[in-house]
């Protein structure tokens, strides 16, 4: 394997890399210890975040009959969906029409058989 011949230019520009990644990981050893130390600096959100308001048992459930008869008059007095009444019905084919396509089967591979019999 070659050597690389280390230069004045390369030695300074692996000092500053090697300078950065210390800066970063000196900020991030101080992050660390200030969460170990409880001083929440900006890195705690938890503070800044609204307490949640106690409701009682019996609100509770007067609030989840209250949504659940929502949702029955909602589910009972809803039109159907859309989606249903848009699907076209499905047509079927007559039995003449099953006979004409047939036929025309039969005569089309009649065609390419005796095209084939001519090439041959």
């Amino acid at each position: 394997m070659a050597q690389l011949k280390l230069t004045a230019d390369i030695l300074n520009a692996a000092l500053e890399g090697y300078t950065a990644q210390k800066v970063l990981l000196d900020n991030r050893i101080a992050e660390v210890r200030r969460m170990l130390d409880g001083s929440t600096g900006r890195t705690s959100s938890t503070e800044v975040a609204k307490p949640r308001k106690k409701r009682s048992a019996a609100v509770r459930r007067r609030m989840k009959l209250a949504q659940q008869l929502r949702w029955k008059k909602i589910k009972e007095g809803g039109e159907p969906p859309q989606a249903e009444s848009a699907k076209p019905k499905k047509r079927k084919l007559s039995a003449a029409g099953r006979r004409a396509i047939i036929a025309a089967t039969k005569k089309r591979w009649a065609r390419v058989k005796a095209a084939k019999k001519a090439a041959a």
